[in-house]
């Protein structure tokens, strides 16, 4: 072998090395970069004081896995403030403090997160940023990059709003330690961004192929836009969904207090509507009397038996068969006490009118026959708080919407 045949031979091995370290480094430097952008939950911003971190595929099993709720593996969420989060502006009001699990406040679970870049070593380490999402009753889709322009994610944002569930849109701006929800026509980056969609609600619990649209329309603009993505399990979420919406179903309850005139009477819906407007009561659109509570929830409502309903200039001596009270018992904050108010205004109109309080039977309510109403929401409301879901709760309005 001549001295020509051993260099070209030696320089090509050199060449063949010099590659293999290359793909190395590449192949070593990307695995960094995935790492960074899914890696395993830190510990929790919004969790009570001395959680700690938990693997990423070690499920913590709550107070939630009882036999109601029997899809293994749901997550209890802590309700706490998500530092300044621009997320459910019509609900705003209720979130100005931290509150306990399952308070009105707010109905955010954080999760695993894309941390951002690490602060100068001048500086102290700043947490890492967690993203907004609650566990209990939302399938999410985690999308990291480099800085994703909002409008990237226009098509699929206008779709998901036809998948039939609620679908929201959570991002971390580059360089921004606050998640905001994003709009598409925005001109922000993102490093981050979450989608998740709604598993229940009073239509029932999301199907597996609304699951998978949302989860294969993410993909395809990952793919577009060169993203990183990670979809959540769908075959687990299906069960979760099933077995909160058997629980829901047990406790969504609307309890109705009538009042009628007495014998072949009727009532006087003047006096009624004056009544209405002494309490503070407000009329919808839908000609419908509801009294409200700071955050423009209803608390109970009055509607009139006739197909006729309420309106604006009520006719002197206009008259009625009766009128109905209605209570959303899984909606109203601190029901018992809504409900005792209820009860009062109910038997206040009925003294008015010279009508009677009765049931949706036609049955006069007496003292022990509220009693046992109220029995029956007090078991209601344990279940609810016990399960993570309290009444009136931005977690509940979501469930029982």
């Amino acid at each position: 072998m001549s001295d020509l045949q051993i260099g070209l031979l030696v320089i090509g091995a050199v060449i063949v090395a010099a590659v293999l370290l290359f793909n190395w480094i590449q192949e070593r430097r990307f695995r960094k970069q995935a790492d960074a952008a899914f890696q395993a939950p830190v510990g929790d911003a919004l969790m009570q004081p001395g959680a700690v971190p938990r693997d990423m595929h070690q499920r913590v099993e709550p107070a939630l896995r009882e036999p109601v709720f029997d899809a293994g593996g749901l997550d209890e969420v802590a309700e706490a403030g998500e530092p300044s989060l621009q997320i459910d502006s019509a609900a705003a009001p209720a979130a100005s403090s931290p509150a306990p699990l399952g308070d009105a406040a707010a109905d955010l679970r954080t999760a695993s997160s894309i941390p951002p870049s690490p602060p100068a070593p001048s500086r102290p380490a700043a947490p890492p940023v967690a993203a907004p999402y609650d566990e209990l009753i939302e399938y999410r889709v985690r999308i990291g990059s480099d800085g994703v322009r909002a409008d990237a994610f226009g098509d699929a944002f206008n779709h998901a709003r036809t998948l039939g569930k609620a679908v929201r849109w959570m991002g971390l701006p580059v360089g921004a330690a606050e998640w905001q929800e994003i709009q598409p026509w925005r001109e922000v980056d993102y490093q981050q961004v979450v989608v998740t969609m709604q598993l229940a609600d009073r239509n029932g619990a999301v199907q597996e192929d609304q699951l998978s649209a949302l989860c294969a329309m993410l993909q395809s603009t990952a793919q577009t836009h060169n993203l990183r993505i990670a979809c959540g399990d769908v075959a687990e979420a299906i069960e979760r969904a099933q077995a909160i919406d058997r629980f829901c179903v047990d406790v969504d309850v609307l309890i109705g207090l009538n009042v009628v005139a007495r014998g072949e009477g009727s009532v006087n819906l003047t006096r009624i509507v004056h009544e209405a407007e002494s309490c503070g009561m407000a009329l919808g659109v839908d000609g419908v009397f509801q009294l409200l509570d700071s955050r423009g929830e209803p608390l109970y409502a009055l509607c009139n038996h006739d197909a006729e309903p309420f309106s604006a200039t009520v006719i002197a001596g206009q008259a009625s068969q009766g009128i109905t009270l209605q209570f959303d018992v899984p909606r109203v904050p601190d029901g018992l006490k809504v409900f005792d108010g209820m009860v009062a205004f109910g038997r206040k109109l009925a003294n008015e009118v010279g009508g009677i309080l009765v049931d949706d039977n036609l049955r006069p309510l007496t003292d022990s026959g509220i009693e046992k109403i109220r029995t029956q929401l007090t078991q209601i409301y344990e279940r609810m708080e016990a399960r993570g879901v309290p009444s009136g709760s931005r977690r509940a309005l979501r469930l029982f919407s």
